[in-house]
Parts: C-alpha cells; structure tokens; sequence
C-alpha cells in the first residue's frame, strides 16, 4: 500500500495578512485593559501600532517591527504589539526573540489564545513537542473555536501514532472552519492510513477543490499528484 506523508500545518496566526486571519486594528477591536493608561500616550500607542499593521499589509516589514516597537516603549503592556512583532520575528528566523514577545503577550494578557498557539508552532519547530502539546492545549482551554489549534495539535499527535485523537482534532477543526483544507487532506493521509480509501478519496477531493478556490496552487498540485497516484482522478 502506498504511504503519504501529511501536509505541513505548523504556520502561525497573525494579525496581519502574513498568515491565516484578517487584520485586527486595536481601534477597531476592544481596547485590552492593560493597555489603558494615560489616554494621550495610549492614544500614541494605538497609532503606532495602527501604523505597524498598515505596513504589513504593504509588505513593508521593517517600517512595521520599527512602528510595533514605538508602541511597546510608549505603553510596555501593549500585548498586541509583542504579539505581531513575535510574528514579525518568526518570519524573519529570529525565534529567540519571537519566542520573547510571545512570552511578554502572555505574561500581559494569560488569556491570549493566540499567542500560547503561536508560541507552541515555534515550539514545535525547536522540536520541543511536549511544550508545542501544552500550548496547544492551552489555547484550545482560552478559545475552543481556534481551529488553527486543533489541526496543529492533531498533526501532532499522528506523528506521536495516536491516530484516534489526530481524526478528532481534525474533525473538530473541520467542524469549526469547513473551509480548512489543510485539514481535509490530512485527513485523507490518515484515512488513507487505516485503508478507508473512498473517504480519504473524498477528503483529497474536497481539499484540492479548496485549494484552488483558495489559489494555492502548490498544496493543489499536491493533492491532485495524491489523487492521481490512487486512480482517482
């Protein structure tokens, strides 16, 4: 029987379009109460980060981490702005300092979901998986509907042979955002894996359709490539 691997899922959330979810401006979202100080140097706080978002969506990415940092020093209990500089320093392989600004988000705020999500994919890269497992689970304990954490977490455990709890998590991030294709295919890979071969069929099929829609046109190739190698196509 042939073997497929699964598809990377280990990517982290960001504020910005760098990753998986639409921009937050912090004017347009409840301001966190750690960032309430003085209103005149909050309210400098909030442009510069405002700022920084804008120039994420410019790729202007040194101009953001340089507005992110304008933030922190005008009010250091910004969590948002150590959260998408975390980011910013992830993507540029900085993980030291990434891992850095997650750690100040969280210490800020216990209750970020997403920062105990992103800090458990850097984690994840270090090859520190029980750590990756903690935050995951941390994250989901915060906001069970991250399904970001779920596929990764499932991820995780397939490759620690614990397929069972790997199919959940894939269904349960299918069952919160049905457009995950990612996940659909991994499921495939693990159906696949237990020999239900017309459900993992259906599961690339429904992935590679999503990928398209999605335009990435890579992980389409990619399935299809699946598809083909089992006649299905």
């Amino acid at each position: 029987m042939k073997s497929f691997a699964l598809l990377t899922t280990v990517s982290l959330i960001s504020l910005s379009t760098l990753a998986t979810v639409r921009p937050v401006m912090a004017l347009e979202s409840r301001q966190p109460a750690e960032t309430r100080i003085a209103q005149g140097n909050n309210q400098d706080a909030i442009g510069h980060y405002n700022r920084g978002v804008g120039y994420i969506q410019q790729e202007k990415y040194d101009l953001a981490l340089a507005e992110f940092t304008k933030a922190i020093n005008i009010n250091p209990r910004f969590a948002e702005a150590y959260y998408n500089r975390g980011v910013l320093y992830y993507e540029q392989g900085k993980p030291d300092l990434a891992l850095s600004d997650f750690n100040q988000a969280i210490n800020i705020n216990p209750r970020y979901a997403k920062a105990y999500y992103n800090r458990g994919v850097l984690y994840y890269g270090q090859g520190k998986h029980d750590l990756a497992l903690s935050d995951y689970n941390q994250a989901l304990n915060i906001d069970p509907r991250l399904a970001e954490a779920y596929l990764n977490r499932g991820f995780l455990y397939y490759e620690e042979g614990k397929p069972d709890l790997a199919l959940s998590d894939f269904n349960q991030a299918l069952n919160i955002n049905p457009r995950e294709a990612q996940a659909y295919a991994n499921r495939g890979v693990l159906y696949y894996s237990r020999q239900e071969r017309e459900k993992a069929i259906r599961d690339f099929r429904q992935a590679a359709e999503l990928f398209r829609q999605q335009g990435n046109a890579a992980l389409y190739e990619k399935v299809m490539e699946i598809l083909r190698l089992l006649g299905a196509v």
